[in-house]
């Protein structure tokens, strides 16, 4: 059965680029499916694979490595200075998706962006190999521009691939989430517990590197099982084009370099950036002219703002928990492995999420947008709970707690990461208008860049005390419970109004 189209407000677009619109019942139908879905999106699933290979590959021993290459000199502060360069690589790694969902949706187009993006994390990777400071933040900011331009565009086609109503929507991104996770999965053991611990942690990021690559010949030979989704026309020459792009990525190069030690002014960028977004898309919903759109771009801004929290809380994973797990947990294992927790257990329970969703909906059941997102917040919590009471009543004289109090957060947060994050990628898709899901997604992003930065201030302070001592992590950690739980339970009596300016989205 073709889905049928609503119509639509027409709306003036720039003269130089024509918004890509959503693929017709027509070109839907005429696609290639397996397992139900088009072709494309198991592209997709491989691509986004090797990527996230790529990113939490380096990220599992990031704060470690640089701690003990660059900041040994801070003795008992060095994990809290590696915690603040890795709370600011991963918040701009998220904030530059902003520049490349605007550049996908006026200039380049989401496939070019996606290949533009991973050319750039290429080079970043292998310059990650030169054991120099100066050399190693040019690295992370030659990735940090390329996964702006990689990481939300890829998901933002994901979306274009199905009708704004088509019921497979919410499965096709928690499919999609779990091609994430199987990269994730493998990335830490490969790159982190065998790899980086048996030879060293810079062979560490040539294997991340090498996936990378891999990723990037695979999506730019088998783009043409896309179609025409995620191509943009333009009247710009191919040559201008690439020109406006390079010269772009060079100008951004000197600022990101800069904020990776900048932290403070970091933040206030962060800060206000966001404060631009809210009031374009604020702006945006009311020039509609459509009641309906305006209600859902308000309800997006404050899922936007839970989303803050959510990963506030859960991205300490490649930070504090990292270096807890270093110190303070008692496994027969290297602590890297730790990182591979989470993506695993994504794996285990991906397809019952994925089941799950049509068939609550179905039923009428399926919880609203805020219910889900609370539930989210509230297994996050949780996650923080267990870790805490592991700490002060299974304590060993060695100032360890048994590995598996650290699994069962990671199966905490996975439950709630599973009820959060893929179903805040397709909201995005759902709740902004098609000419400006690029920039829709690139907020979605911007929200977890601030909570990404919030997490390095948090692990900052959570890494502070000595290595010896646990007493500083179970009182930052205690705060998180609240946090989490706090934020769940206001989202949950909100939750009939926000649902509301959805306007029946779920």
């Amino acid at each position: 059965m073709r889905p049928v189209r609503r119509p639509r407000a027409k709306v003036e677009q720039p003269m130089s680029t024509r918004a890509e619109q959503p693929p017709s019942s027509t070109e839907a139908g005429q696609r290639r499916e397996i397992i139900g879905h088009p072709i494309g999106l198991w592209l997709l699933f491989g691509t986004e694979f090797w990527e996230r290979f790529c990113y939490y590959g380096m990220r599992a021993i990031l704060g470690p490595y640089v701690a003990l290459a660059f900041f040994s000199q801070y003795g008992d502060q060095a994990a809290s200075q590696a915690s603040l360069t890795y709370g600011g690589y991963t918040s701009m790694v998220y904030m530059t998706s902003i520049i490349g969902g605007l550049a996908a949706d006026r200039l380049l187009g989401y496939q070019r962006s996606i290949i533009a993006g991973g050319s750039l994390m290429v080079v970043g990777m292998l310059l990650l190999l030169v054991p120099t400071l100066s050399v190693f933040l040019l690295g992370l900011s030659f990735i940090i521009i390329g996964t702006g331009l990689l990481k939300p565009n890829v998901s933002t086609i994901v979306g274009k691939l199905y009708e704004t109503s088509d019921p497979r929507r919410d499965s096709a991104f928690t499919i999609f989430y779990m091609g994430i996770n199987l990269g994730s999965t493998f990335a830490p053991i490969i790159c982190g517990a065998w790899i980086g611990a048996t030879y060293g942690y810079i062979w560490g990021f040539a294997a991340a590197a090498i996936g990378m690559m891999l990723g990037l010949v695979m999506f730019a030979s088998l783009r043409g099982l896309l179609g025409g989704v995620g191509q943009l026309e333009t009247s710009r020459s191919p040559a201008s084009v690439a020109s406006i792009t390079v010269l772009g990525c060079l100008a951004l190069l000197v600022p990101v370099y800069l904020l990776l030690s900048q932290s403070d002014l970091l933040g206030t960028l962060l800060f206000f950036v966001a404060a631009l977004i809210a009031v374009y898309f604020l702006v945006s919903g009311f020039r509609s002219g459509e009641r309906v759109q305006r209600h859902r771009y308000i309800a997006m801004l404050i899922l936007f703002a839970a989303n803050i929290v959510f990963w506030s809380l859960f991205e300490q994973a490649g930070s504090s928990l990292n270096f807890f797990a270093r110190d303070h947990v008692s496994a027969p294992f290297d602590f890297t492995v730790f990182q591979a927790v989470n993506p695993a257990l994504i794996l285990l329970l991906g397809p019952f999420y994925a089941m799950m969703w049509p068939r609550l909906d179905r039923l009428g059941l399926n919880p609203t947008l805020p219910v889900k997102f609370a539930l989210g917040l509230f297994g996050v919590g949780i996650g923080y709970y267990i870790l805490v009471y592991a700490c002060q009543h299974l304590l060993g004289a060695d100032v360890k707690v048994p590995w598996m109090a650290l699994v069962l957060l990671y199966l905490a947060h996975t439950f709630g990461e599973l009820f959060l994050s893929p179903i805040g990628l397709s909201m995005v898709t759902k709740l902004s208008r098609p000419q400006e899901t690029g920039l829709a997604m690139g907020g979605w992003f911007l929200s977890i860049a601030i909570g990404n930065y919030f997490a390095g201030r948090i692990s900052a302070v959570a890494t502070a005390g000595p290595p010896d001592s646990i007493a500083t992590y179970v009182h930052v950690f205690s705060q998180m419970v609240w946090l989490g739980c706090g934020t769940a339970v206001l989202l949950l009596v909100a939750s009939p109004f926000i649902a509301r300016l959805t306007h029946g989205m779920r």
